[in-house]
């Protein structure tokens, strides 16, 4: 356990604080080392369990949690939920070794601030940490996605996603406004959020990440030929 009095100093101002929680300490002792050595963050504690871990947050004064998902007694949704209520500015960003659709979904509903699959680039840890922390707070996803073809894009009704509502989907995934989309797609504001609720409908969404979540679910988001994509969501509307 690492205590309080080993942080380092920050070149930049104060580094951001982090907790690592993970209970295969290889893995843990990995991650530390990996942003150890990164001059704007610190790892001020390191535990196995999330048991205590709302007290460890409050004796290192700590703005990032890393939380395994799968822990012996622990419940993720569950331990999200408390440390968001007890913290309101604490970022909880999740490491897991499964992409379950559902679960990412839940737990970024319980105020989780992203959900890393632990395959994911050293580059995707880092950015959700400090896009997490950023003053516009963005919510990463990072899971390995399989190359779907172009008959499996379909909405919950059964109704295929056409191949412009599927750039729109991804332009939404990609945070942009309504009218950045426009603009990169030429089309007009109107025809994006036209778009957009057709998406909503064949989704059976109610909002933009709400949409893109279910997107993610059933991997109607096109990786682009690539292992894995990230989805990066700043604060957004959500009507279209």
């Amino acid at each position: 356990m690492r205590t309080p009095d080993e942080h380092r100093p920050s070149r930049t101002g104060e580094p951001i604080r982090i907790v690592a929680v993970d209970d295969h300490s290889l893995l843990r002792d990995a991650l530390c080392q990996l942003l150890d050595v990164e001059h704007d963050l610190c790892v001020v504690a390191e535990a196995d369990t999330s048991v205590g871990l709302g007290d460890l947050v409050a004796r290192t004064g700590a703005h990032v949690v890393l939380l395994d998902v799968e822990m012996p007694g622990h419940h993720a949704p569950t331990v999200v939920s408390e440390l968001t209520a007890r913290f309101p500015r604490l970022r909880v960003l999740m490491l897991s070794m499964h992409d379950h659709g559902p679960l990412v979904q839940e737990l970024l509903a319980r105020g989780a601030h992203g959900y890393l699959h632990k395959s994911a680039p050293r580059a995707s840890l880092l950015s959700a940490i400090r896009g997490a922390m950023a003053r516009d707070p963005q919510v990463m996803i990072a899971l390995p996605c399989s190359a779907t073809s172009g008959t499996a894009f379909r909405g919950a009704a059964g109704q295929p996603l056409s191949p412009r509502e599927r750039e729109v989907l991804m332009h939404v995934a990609d945070a942009l406004s309504n009218r950045q989309i426009a603009v990169l797609l030429g089309i007009t504001e109107a025809t994006v959020k036209r778009h957009l609720r057709n998406i909503f409908e064949k989704l059976g969404a109610a909002s933009r990440i709400g949409a893109v979540n279910k997107a993610l679910e059933a991997r109607l988001i096109d990786p682009a030929g690539k292992g894995e994509r990230q989805y990066a969501f700043r604060s957004m509307p959500d009507a279209p």
